[in-house]
């Protein structure tokens, strides 16, 4: 008992081993703690508020269960800290700096418990954009939250951000450039929401060289897969001044055909083909009417006489448009198989106006 008394009282760091046993023993307390307040409070609660008509108090506890679990872990290093008698400004800073995280943390939740709400707001910008700019909402929320706590933790070490970035010299020349750059994107995200310029899932071509379907609008970059399946990541500023076509906004797509017949294909049969192409294209269910229709002989091509056909289906889907574009093409194939005539392909005739004597022999024989 005497050899245990000695070993307890001995110090290690300056502190005695029974007060490192009794502080090591508290912090597990707290654990237990926590572990009970998972097992038994927060269970009961949520029995509790399930079983009431109004929403909120599932979203207030929601919103401070995590945070009051990583509570029980911050109480245990203080209370671990102040069983061992360490009183110092590293450990205070530390406990206090646990303590604004938690409470951030609290806000932090609050952007994703309360998202229904966030979504409800962001519909009075339009249901076609109201995804994108809840995404936008969320995003901005959580950043500005994120910044606040890491300026409160910095202020609570002492450190002034302002005048951290004044005496930076270079360094916050190039931190203001950089900002600069993350201000421009972030006005140009807020540019595509305002001017509709796409929104998720849109098909869209940008500056000419981007395209693919937009997966994600964001507060400093937009990212396209490309139907290569690879994932592009643009800047919102280039987004903001750059052409961009949204194929996704038209309701139709054209449809372009130059048919080739031969040259020994009568006039009259020309006329004839052309008057039962648009005659069937006039028919056709799935040809808009409403938009250009042209059916006409075009021009003598180099081993062709193409005629020249112009309209539009009623559908802007891919899949669709290809199937319809088939079918009018196999429909013009009946017309001009019909009519006696067939399609021409490239060829070439030669006229030799004058054989060699020696020649002449040869191919005699």
């Amino acid at each position: 008992m005497e050899k245990l008394n000695q070993f307890l009282n001995e110090i290690f760091l300056g502190v005695p081993i029974y007060k490192w046993a009794l502080a090591v023993l508290i912090f597990l307390l707290f654990l237990l703690f926590r572990k009970i307040f998972t097992l038994i409070i927060v269970k009961t609660l949520r029995v509790i508020v399930s079983r009431t008509k109004t929403r909120i108090d599932d979203k207030f506890l929601e919103l401070i269960e995590s945070p009051l679990k990583f509570l029980f872990i911050v109480l245990g290093i203080w209370a671990f800290f102040d069983t061992l008698g360490v009183e110092n400004d590293l450990t205070q800073h530390t406990i206090r700096s646990l303590f604004i995280i938690n409470i951030f943390w609290i806000f932090f939740n609050g952007v994703y418990v309360f998202r229904e709400e966030i979504d409800k707001f962001a519909e009075k910008f339009g249901k076609e954009l109201s995804m994108e700019v809840a995404s936008f909402i969320n995003k901005s929320l959580k950043a500005f939250i994120v910044i606040l706590g890491i300026v409160a933790i910095l202020q609570e070490w002492g450190i002034n951000v302002s005048a951290l970035l004044a005496s930076m010299g270079l360094g916050g020349l190039a931190f203001a450039l950089a900002a600069k750059d993350t201000a421009a994107n972030l006005f140009g995200g807020l540019s595509i929401l305002a001017d509709r310029t796409f929104k998720i899932g849109d098909w869209v071509l940008i500056d000419g060289k981007i395209e693919g379907i937009v997966e994600d609008i964001g507060i400093r970059t937009t990212k396209i897969r490309t139907f290569e399946k690879s994932l592009i990541t643009v800047p919102n500023s280039v987004i903001a001044n750059s052409p961009v076509e949204n194929f996704s906004r038209r309701e139709n797509r054209r449809i372009k055909l130059l048919v080739g017949l031969t040259y020994d294909t009568p006039k009259e049969t020309i006329q004839k083909i052309v008057k039962e192409i648009k005659q069937m294209l006039l028919d056709h269910p799935h040809i808009d009417k409403n938009l250009t229709l042209l059916v006409n002989f075009y021009e003598f091509a180099d081993s062709s006489l193409n005629i020249f056909v112009y309209c539009y289906a009623d559908t802007a889907n891919w899949s669709k448009w290809l199937d319809i574009k088939e079918d009018v093409q196999l429909k013009i194939m009946e017309i001009v198989e019909k009519n006696g005539s067939s399609f021409a392909f490239p060829s070439q005739s030669i006229y030799i106006e004058k054989i060699p004597e020696e020649l002449k022999g040869k191919l005699t024989k």
